[in-house]
């Protein structure tokens, strides 16, 4: 069975660095951090009291969005909303021609309307159970984001969503490239989105001992790779794309903006939140998504590390790396953007994936931050400081999330 081939036509992302996707991997290339103290809610009695905060954020200022909409809609879909209409824009296609049938949606998200719960959680126990809005279910539930999405621009073919804690994102985009692949639908929106920065989320995460405690050095506390790292900073936004099969696309006159070549999957089966110390599942699921690419590993060129900055996840995927790649891994560049911006949880896997997109545009690698010596055993090339410039035909995004998931994608150039 010949398999359709999966083209990018737009990108969209909502980060603590910005909503504008040029600005945003400028100030990635520039190595400046989104990190900062947390505005939002008042956190002087917690452990953890920065994070990638995205600061006044109102969807009002991007799309139409109005006091009904905000009552509505939890930060989490807003986030998408705001990503997914970047990308449509970019992709300049027209949902109201063609058989919408044929136009579907894929969000992910690791954790959903984290503040709508803790909200109405509040409210349960100050005003009774009567008090409780009756649009909190439909705000906070995982699948809101795709659903919201769907009804916003009229699609009706394959709306879904998936949660796998920080792999979301990437398994959003690797299952919606498969419905591409074999026929279900001609364009996927995929991506993931994510506003777990709340006072439970901070304070949920601190305590399993995930998070650095940096206080006093926010901007330096993400460190990939790093010797001196303590955990990753927990941040939130979205990344979303537009996947289209590349007939189609090139039927309406889009501009390619790169392909979707191979997506692998797998589970470490080990710990549920501990990473296999090999990284076992991590290089099977990347193994994976190469053989799926049908590419060589020494035709890859650039990796968007998970990079978390946590103790044991950085040297797993670096011992990953060295399993899948062989000697070629000491010729990859390997970066973790996470540096910059935090960890956006399952919205991570969208944001990094329009940066590999990026990466293949510019030709350029952007840098890890924050690495000033490397850990002994993260020995591969992670791109320090500064971005770098060079031949990039192939990339790779990885993603692991917490319940074992590895996922992995695999894009090459338009």
């Amino acid at each position: 069975m010949s398999r359709r081939r999966v083209v990018v036509t737009g990108l969209g992302v909502v980060t603590p660095l910005g909503c504008d996707l040029d600005d945003v991997w400028e100030s990635v290339c520039a190595g400046r951090s989104g990190v900062g103290p947390i505005m939002r809610f008042d956190c002087q009695d917690f452990k953890v009291r920065f994070g990638g905060e995205i600061r006044n954020f109102t969807a009002g200022d991007h799309i139409e969005f109005d006091a009904k909409d905000e009552r509505r809609i939890d930060r989490f879909c807003q986030f998408a909303l705001v990503a997914a209409d970047k990308a449509i824009r970019q992709a300049a296609i027209d949902f109201k021609v063609g058989d919408s049938y044929r136009y579907g949606v894929l969000v992910g998200s690791g954790i959903g309307g984290l503040d709508e719960i803790e909200s109405q959680h509040s409210m349960l126990f100050d005003r009774g159970p009567d008090r409780i809005s009756p649009f909190m279910i439909p705000k906070l539930i995982i699948n809101a984001a795709s659903g919201n999405i769907s009804v916003r621009w009229g699609l009706r073919g394959p709306n879904t969503a998936v949660c796998t804690a920080c792999a979301s994102g990437t398994n959003a985009i690797g299952d919606a490239f498969r419905m591409i692949q074999i026929g279900v639908a001609d364009v996927m929106i995929a991506g993931g989105t994510e506003a777990g920065l709340t006072p439970m989320g901070i304070a949920g995460f601190a305590r399993t001992g995930a998070l650095s405690t940096r206080n006093s050095a926010p901007q330096q506390a993400s460190r990939p790779f790093d010797r001196d790292r303590d955990g990753f900073v927990l941040s939130e936004g979205a990344g979303i794309l537009v996947l289209e099969e590349r007939e189609f696309a090139i039927r309406r006159g889009a501009t390619i903006l790169g392909e979707v070549l191979g997506y692998g999957q797998s589970a470490d089966a080990t710990h549920l939140t501990a990473p296999d110390p090999k990284g076992a599942g991590a290089a099977y699921a990347m193994n994976a998504a190469l053989r799926d690419a049908g590419l060589r590993p020494d035709e890859l060129d650039y990796i968007n590390a998970h990079g978390t900055s946590t103790l044991l996840g950085d040297i797993a995927e670096t011992n990953a790396i060295r399993t899948v790649f062989g000697s070629h891994a000491d010729a990859l560049a390997v970066s973790s953007t996470k540096s910059q911006l935090g960890h956006l949880l399952g919205a991570s896997g969208g944001v990094e994936s329009a940066f590999c997109i990026a990466a293949m545009l510019r030709q350029t690698a952007p840098p890890t931050i924050n690495l000033d010596e490397a850990d002994p055993e993260c020995d591969l090339d992670y791109v320090p400081d500064k971005p770098r410039s060079m031949r990039i035909r192939n990339t790779m995004k990885n993603s692991f999330g917490f319940g074992g998931h590895n996922a992995c994608v695999v894009f090459g150039e338009a």
